[in-house]
């Protein structure tokens, strides 16, 4: 039956919690022409001298959460949403170029919209069947609404979407028909940025639908003019 347990959390993300962590990041050299081989010409591998990219926050901050899905809970699955498929490039990148998580057995796919058919029905076969892959990155409006995920129960956002029912639907993916499991949903959210401000908005058109639709008229009391305002502007 469909577990209706969904464990949805926000993570602040910052510089300083990342220090010690497990599979800290380092020096990873360029990609191999194997690699390169999966990234489309105008990705951003393509474009930058990795050498000198330093990772991110909020890569490091997915890194750790991966690692610890695998210690914790090896037969667990995860998604990596993201808007921006050179984000997913990077993702891709720090997973196979460290030996750590090499080791680890976190086998990585990808799906996006810019890869033919064959490409994305292969990354999904593999992630549905293969034990050893873990991970697939996927852009956040890929494959559909129709599109069943229920093998992963670890969800992770990479950015926040103006809309929430867009991050929702990703959820969804994996909280449907043939889900036993809970569902671990965290959002990364870089500190005192506008994903901040674009969490408020996410939480006053939730108001909004909750007491229109919804028909929750508490919800809409909690909005006040220049709210109103802002939403529909």
């Amino acid at each position: 039956a469909q577990n209706d347990v969904v464990d949805d959390i926000d993570l602040l993300v910052k510089d300083s919690e990342l220090a010690g962590q497990a599979c800290a990041p380092s020096s990873f050299g360029m990609p191999s022409l194997k690699e390169l081989k999966h990234v489309s010409s105008g990705s951003i591998l393509r474009r930058i001298n990795l050498t000198e990219f330093a990772t991110s926050t909020k890569i490091e901050a997915l890194t750790q959460e991966l690692v610890k899905m695998r210690q914790e809970s090896p037969g667990s699955k995860a998604i990596v949403f993201s808007q921006f498929v050179n984000m997913l490039d990077l993702i891709r990148w720090r997973l196979h170029s460290d030996p750590c998580l090499a080791d680890m057995g976190l086998g990585v796919r990808a799906l996006h919209g810019g890869m033919d058919v064959k490409a994305r029905d292969a990354s999904l076969k593999d992630f549905r069947e293969d034990v050893n892959v873990k991970v697939l990155l996927m852009s956040l409006k890929a494959g559909g609404v129709a599109l069943n995920l229920t093998v992963a129960n670890h969800i992770y956002l990479m950015d926040p979407w103006w809309n929430p029912a867009a991050e929702m639907q990703a959820i969804d993916r994996t909280h449907r028909l043939g889900q036993y499991r809970p569902i671990r949903a965290i959002r990364f959210i870089a500190e005192n940025t506008v994903e901040e401000r674009i969490l408020q908005l996410q939480e006053k058109k939730r108001l909004v639908f909750d007491g229109t639709v919804g028909r929750d008229a508490g919800s809409l009391k909690m909005l006040n003019v220049d709210d109103m305002k802002s939403l529909f502007a």
